[in-house]
């Protein structure tokens, strides 16, 4: 619902929040759609009607178009869009939690799906995370990220004078980026609408050793806050969104 994004996401789930004028939901499945994925399931949820209506409206939108006004209301369009996708778009319901969520999806996946987050950028190889994933043999696998922090950070010496002043560090913990490798096995953690799949699915992998990591130590962002929606804008017009790599 973006909640932390009020002045953009009041009307609009935070998918569609925009960042050069394009949503942030078209970003992601641009990065996935450089690495050859191009079949996509949208689980939508809180006004999932603006997702439906953004795709079913797309050529329109996206290419040159030209319209007869002789009565017959013909439409011819130019095209000028290249996305090659099949989008199927689930209601996944308006509560329902993130494991549950890919658990009504179980009919469309097959034995191995990729699945993100609708709210997050990086430059990670897709092929990579998925040779790497191969190789663990795994039920999962997440893509590990360093986050950056919020607040700056100061090196002083014991008089008070500061030695080193760094602006918004790279922390050094590892954290869930999302960009999820899953074999069809992930089913069997997933229990209803009310699954997290924070919470006991990947924890209950992690103890019976399912789960994988996917080290990544190029960028990543997460748009959560207003501040986060007018720097990830700024990168995209000063030609440094470090997640096109298309």
């Amino acid at each position: 619902m973006g909640t932390r994004l009020r002045e953009q996401a009041e009307f609009i789930p935070k998918p569609m929040v925009q960042i050069g004028g394009k949503p942030i939901l078209w970003h992601i499945m641009k990065i996935y759609s450089h690495y050859g994925c191009n079949d996509f399931i949208l689980c939508l949820g809180y006004k999932g009607q603006v997702i439906r209506e953004y795709f079913l409206d797309y050529e329109y939108m996206h290419n040159d178009l030209i319209v007869k006004l002789d009565g017959t209301g013909k439409r011819v369009l130019e095209p000028a869009c290249t996305e090659d996708w099949t989008i199927t778009c689930v209601d996944t319901g308006l509560n329902t939690m993130t494991g549950g969520r890919i658990k009504r999806i179980e009919r469309l996946v097959g034995e191995r799906f990729l699945a993100t987050y609708g709210d997050g950028l990086s430059n990670v190889n897709i092929q990579g995370l998925v040779h790497f994933h191969n190789t663990m043999s795994r039920t999962a696998t997440l893509t590990a990220v360093h986050p950056v922090s919020r607040f700056g950070e100061i090196s002083m010496d014991d008089s008070g004078i500061v030695a080193k002043f760094s602006e918004k560090m790279s922390l050094g913990s590892w954290v869930n980026g999302g960009f999820f490798v899953f074999e069809k096995g992930i089913f069997d953690y997933l229990d209803g609408d009310e699954s997290i799949l924070e919470k006991a699915p990947l924890e209950t992998l992690a103890q019976e050793k399912q789960l994988a990591a996917f080290k990544h130590e190029g960028a990543w962002d997460c748009m959560d806050t207003y501040r986060d929606y007018l720097r990830l804008n700024q990168l995209w017009n000063t030609g440094k969104a470090s997640w096109k790599v298309w």
